[in-house]
Order: structure tokens, then C-alpha cells, then sequence
């Protein structure tokens, strides 16, 4: 079903689904020895949420290659496990480096079936505000609580969707934006309108005190010919989970026309953002990268800090 202003989910369905096989991702990757990051409350929350087809991966019952299309591996869950474990070390290491520098408010917006409060060694006295729709922060909480998992930070649930007056929210729950602030939009901007992305962006800014930081992904502007082509595997991959008992047609989730590329639009917003592509962290990481033309193999995960002079903005 496409995407309405006022469209809500849970995690077996629309963009809440697509949480719950980022987790399954992470699960997969805990698995391998040696593995980049650790997530040990991945599978279970998969398991909680109860869609066949993302528990049987988070379990190993299941191989990624069997969501190959047509035999091309980077078109199937293989490389997308490759890139969630580049993708969630990006991100731990941007919050262990935020708290290594003393910032001890951090905001997880759109968090999902993010285990970050529970895993990663927050500093004490660090407060993790988790930002969601009232249905995900309500069942991860429950699923969490029930495997008696506790949070190693001062964990505090912000049930709101975004589209609404979240920051009266976060205020509420005690956040303080005369404090510097380690922010995360993971995996979020892409599911959002090209005027609701830089609404977000403006918001954060607004939010924050010199001293903070954000991290986020930041993908140039796609012509049209990438956009069909990423429509098109899409559509394909699509089909491949339908095969395994899924229907989710993920074109429906996603908003690929013209918008602005954030890092930009945050240099000129007081902000200094920098980072990597894709390949360049897979790469360094020891797996291999995107082929050339890949319509993804330009995204790239940023951050950087605010010192609170705006710079040209537009």
C-alpha cells in the first residue's frame, strides 16, 4: 500500500517492516565469527515481531542468497548485510566518539529496533531519548523487557511519530537543547518527503547547542534514469520476497525524486559534515564493494558537529 500523509505502522508492515529486516541484518552479522559489531538483542526482537521470513534469516534457517534476483547477488539480502554492518559500526562509533568527547544527551530518532541503549558502553549519566511511533516504542520496550534485557544508559521512550510535534515531546521527557546533543537519523531520510527531510534537518538544528553532533546518510540527487533502474530492482526484489510468504512492495516505502543532499544542506545550516561513501567503508572494512553504476554506490554515511553559525543559508 503507498504511502499517505497520515499512514501508520507496525514492525510486520510498511516502514516499520523495514526496521525489523535491518534487524535481521544485524543478527545475521552477530552470527559470523569475528563480525564487525555485536548485536546480541537483534534476533530476539526478530523473533518477537514474528514475520517467518525475517525470523528464519535472523536465525540462519534461511540463507540471503535465497533473495537473489536473477542470480545478481547485489541486488539480494547478501550485500545489504554487508552494508548494515558497515552501517551499524558508522553509528556506534559516532556515538562512543560523541560520549568520548563528553556529550551526554543523545536523541535516536525514528529508533526502530535499534539496541543501541542496551548494548553499546554509554558513560554514566548519559541520557538516550529513543524517538518512534507509539506502537514501536511500545513493543520493543515489552520484547526487551521480557528477555530481561536493562539499558546501560538512562533510557527514555519518546512515543511519537515524526510528523507531529516531537520536540514538545522530547522537552517533555526531559531533553534540553541548551545542551550539546549526539543525534542519529539512521536510515530514515529516504522514507521521508523531499520538504519533510529538510524540515527534519531544520528542526534538529534548531534543537541543538554548539557542541553537538549528527550522523546520517547523505546520497547525491539520482536523474531519472537511476531512479527507474532503482524502481525496477526494487519491484524485482519484491517478487523474490513474495516467493518466500512476504508482500511488501518497497517502491511504495521510498521517496527517490529531486530533494537536497543533506550533508550540503547542513554545511550551509551551521553544521561540518563529512564522511564516506558506501564502497569506501566496505572496502576498508574487507568486504567488497558496490560495481560501478550501482544506483546506491553513491550514498554516503556523514556526520560532523554544529557550532551554530549559519553559513549561506538558502
Amino acid at each position: 500500500m503507498a504511502r499517505t500523509d497520515d499512514d501508520t505502522w507496525d514492525l510486520a508492515s510498511s516502514v516499520g517492516a523495514t526496521a525489523t529486516m535491518v534487524a535481521a541484518a544485524r543478527a545475521m552479522v552477530t552470527r559470523i565469527d569475528g563480525a564487525l559489531i555485536s548485536d546480541p538483542y537483534a534476533e530476539p526482537l526478530v523473533r518477537a515481531v514474528g514475520v517467518d521470513v525475517f525470523t528464519r534469516l535472523a536465525t540462519g534457517e534461511l540463507e540471503p542468497s535465497a533473495l537473489d534476483v536473477d542470480g545478481d547477488e547485489n541486488t539480494g539480502m547478501g550485500r545489504m548485510v554487508d552494508n548494515m554492518a558497515v552501517r551499524t559500526k558508522f553509528f556506534d562509533d559516532f556515538f562512543t566518539e560523541a560520549t568520548a568527547a563528553g556529550i551526554r544527551q543523545v536523541v535516536i530518532l525514528a529508533s526502530g529496533l535499534d539496541s543501541r541503549a542496551y548494548r553499546l558502553p554509554w558513560p554514566a549519566g548519559t541520557v538516550v531519548y529513543e524517538v518512534d511511533q507509539p506502537d514501536v516504542i511500545t513493543f520493543k520496550t515489552k520484547a526487551l523487557a521480557e528477555i530481561g534485557a536493562e539499558p546501560k544508559a538512562d533510557r527514555r521512550a519518546v512515543a511519537i511519530d515524526l510528523r507531529f510535534d516531537w520536540p514538545e515531546a522530547l522537552r517533555k521527557a526531559g531533553f534540553d537543547p541548551e545542551r550539546p546533543t549526539a543525534w542519529s537519523a539512521e536510515g530514515l531520510l529516504g522514507y521521508l518527503p523531499a520538504e519533510a527531510q529538510d524540515r527534519l534537518l531544520d528542526t534538529i538544528t534548531a534543537l541543538s547547542a554548539p557542541g553537538s553532533r549528527l550522523a546520517t546518510e547523505s546520497a547525491p540527487p539520482f536523474d531519472q534514469k537511476d531512479i527507474d533502474e532503482a524502481m525496477e530492482r526494487m519491484q524485482a526484489a519484491a517478487e523474490r520476497w513474495r516467493e518466500h510468504g512476504y508482500e511488501l512492495d518497497w517502491t511504495d516505502l521510498v521517496y527517490l525524486g529531486d530533494r537536497n543532499e543533506p550533508a550540503a544542506y547542513l554545511n550551509e545550516r551551521g553544521w561540518r559534515m563529512d564522511g564516506n561513501t558506501v564502497n569506501e567503508l566496505l572496502t576498508a572494512n574487507g568486504y567488497p564493494p558496490f560495481p560501478d553504476g550501482e544506483p546506491f554506490a553513491g550514498l554516503r554515511y556523514v556526520s560532523g558537529g554544529f557550532d551554530g553559525r549559519v553559513q549561506d543559508a538558502k
